[in-house]
């Protein structure tokens, strides 16, 4: 009981510095800047931060909130994306244990981090997580699993893509403008590697339903009009995840057993 509750602080304490490390990578790189140069600064004055300016959610407290020179508000974004991913990354240890699971689980919300950060800032989702995170997925796969299930989550892959790719299509020449982005498709390529097909499908159906007040309260408001699906498709993808086997049972009991 107590090594469990130590692996979860370290748990927690690398996931802060993960997460502050991916609101770096989700703020620079949709704007083509390195991630390594220059160093961490403030973006009003240019104040290059001190180490001590760098720790995860404690700086942002001590520092009220402001940036040490020039008293610009810092976005609490910082913190709350620190904290969140601190959370995901000690609940994978207290739901799964080692296994399997919590490396998946682990690497989901490293992605469900990132897209929020850059969908959100600036309507983007990275390639690089997805790319890096569906290489991890299919080798955990082959490693754990063996090649058939392997080959399996390849597949499906492809054919939730080439379903993306056709529902792309199809909305764009309905509503005559963009109506999915191309890292939407490509995030539900990911599913398919993690889930499969079923699963996948459940996950975009939940994502659209998370989706939908935002959406409304969007079109009511000032703003532009514009929905970033990632961060609900991939909030929809975790929760699925850690309920999958009731759902599955569901599919298989009132929906495929029908």
């Amino acid at each position: 009981m107590i090594l469990d509750i130590y692996i979860m602080i370290l748990l927690f304490v690398l996931g802060l510095v993960m997460g502050s490390f991916f609101m770096v990578v989700g703020s620079r790189l949709p704007k083509g800047e390195s991630i390594i140069k220059p160093r961490s600064h403030c973006d009003e004055c240019g104040h290059i931060l001190e180490w001590y300016e760098l720790i995860p959610v404690f700086s942002f407290v001590f520092q009220l909130g402001r940036c040490s020179k020039c008293k610009t508000k810092l976005s609490i974004a910082y913190p709350f994306i620190e904290i969140l991913n601190g959370f995901l990354f000690s609940l994978s240890y207290a739901l799964y244990g080692f296994s399997y699971e919590m490396i998946a689980f682990l690497i989901i919300s490293c992605i469900l981090v990132l897209v929020f950060v850059s969908d959100f800032m600036y309507m983007i989702i990275l390639d690089e997580p997805l790319i890096i995170g569906s290489i991890l997925i299919l080798i955990l796969k082959l490693y754990f699993f063996g090649f058939n299930t392997f080959t399996r989550s390849i597949y499906s892959g492809l054919i939730m893509f080439i379903f993306m790719l056709l529902v792309k299509l199809i909305g764009d020449k309905v509503f005559k403008r963009e109506s999915l982005g191309g890292g939407d498709v490509k995030l539900v390529t990911f599913f398919g590697f993690v889930f499969g097909v079923r699963l996948s499908f459940v996950s975009i159906v939940l994502g659209s339903f998370l989706a939908f007040p935002y959406a409304i309260f969007t079109s009511f408001s000032k703003k532009d009009r514009e929905v970033p699906f990632g961060p609900f498709l991939i909030l929809a993808l975790l929760l699925v995840f850690i309920y999958m086997e009731p759902i599955k049972d569901f599919l298989n009991l009132f929906v495929f057993g029908l």
